[in-house]
């Protein structure tokens, strides 16, 4: 559907709208709801709340354990760090592993909530995004006056570093294709999936894929004292090439579709919906973080011409 440009503004991210903007509804919570769990990196239990808001709040993550429950932003400028997991921040406060929650609330379109949460991580759960999608349905949606413009890439953009690649084409809909490699793993020398993305696929097809890792790649972690919360309640563990949970896997290819949850997450700090076919080899947060920006200064570039 088609909006004049009087009604079709965003608060979300700074990017000028050209007239006849095509426009989606923006969206909040009906009511508050409570989640509590262990952050991954830092096993530190956490209650996080996802609280309604207003028009022109954008997604707000909020530290009532510290001094003055001190707010941020969740858009690019705030990512900080990105060490196995996104982490955002400022000097008041920081918030780590915020990707499966933000893939959840991006599928929904939900684009206006304070996150609070009383840790510096969100939990980790079953290290899905099948929680955080339970909670938003329990919450209901609920729309808003506020519409907002959605943008239809019209030429490529890419990124590569290495033998990491990530390319967005012009598509009619939202898309993510990935390729995994680990050169020398059986089980994970290729994987592909290929998705439309929207709320019903996300959560039948995405929603449950679990973090995972290779054990030999987080040992150093381990040792360190950088993995507090890790167990396998709650991440898949491949060690010689073997599967080390009891259950095995929920998808033969779950690794790749954990990839697709990672990089929707990321890719919603660009803080605008969009129209795309996003195509991914071997990419991980800080890829997909370098090419979030690439795709925000695209995307207010070619708007200002």
């Amino acid at each position: 559907m088609e909006y004049e440009l009087s009604t079709c503004r965003s608060n979300l991210s700074a990017i000028n709208i050209t007239e006849n903007a095509t426009c989606v509804p923006s969206y909040t919570l009906k009511q508050k709801v409570s989640l509590s769990g262990v952050g991954l990196f830092t096993g530190q239990p956490v209650i996080i709340e996802l609280v309604p808001a207003k028009m022109g709040t954008g997604i707000i993550f909020e530290r009532t354990d510290l001094p003055g429950s001190p707010r941020l932003l969740a858009n690019l400028t705030n990512v900080i760090s990105t060490p196995r997991c996104t982490i955002l921040g400022s000097s008041q406060l920081s918030v780590q592993t915020v990707e499966h929650l933000l893939s959840a609330l991006a599928v929904n379109g939900i684009n206006h909530v304070v996150i609070r949460l009383n840790g510096p991580e969100v939990p980790i759960f079953d290290g899905s995004a099948a929680e955080f999608v339970n909670a938003i349905e329990e919450a209901g949606i609920e729309p808003l006056l506020e519409k907002v413009p959605v943008f239809e890439l019209k030429k490529p953009i890419y990124y590569s570093h290495g033998d990491i690649h990530m390319v967005g084409l012009p598509c009619d809909s939202y898309k993510v294709s990935y390729t995994l490699n680990y050169p020398g793993s059986l089980l994970m020398e290729s994987q592909f999936f290929s998705l439309s993305i929207n709320s019903s696929s996300f959560k039948n097809e995405i929603a449950s894929s679990r973090t995972f890792s290779v054990y030999e790649e987080i040992l150093p972690f381990i040792e360190k004292g950088l993995l507090k919360g890790g167990s396998l309640e709650n991440a898949v563990l491949i060690k010689n090439d073997k599967v080390m949970n009891p259950d095995g896997l929920r998808f033969p290819n779950e690794m790749v579709r954990h990839k697709i949850l990672d990089l929707i997450g990321d890719l919603s700090l660009i803080g605008v919906p969009f129209k795309a076919h996003i195509i991914a080899i071997r990419s991980g947060h800080h890829a997909n973080n370098v090419f979030a920006k690439e795709f925000l200064n695209h995307i207010n570039s070619e708007l200002t011409q």
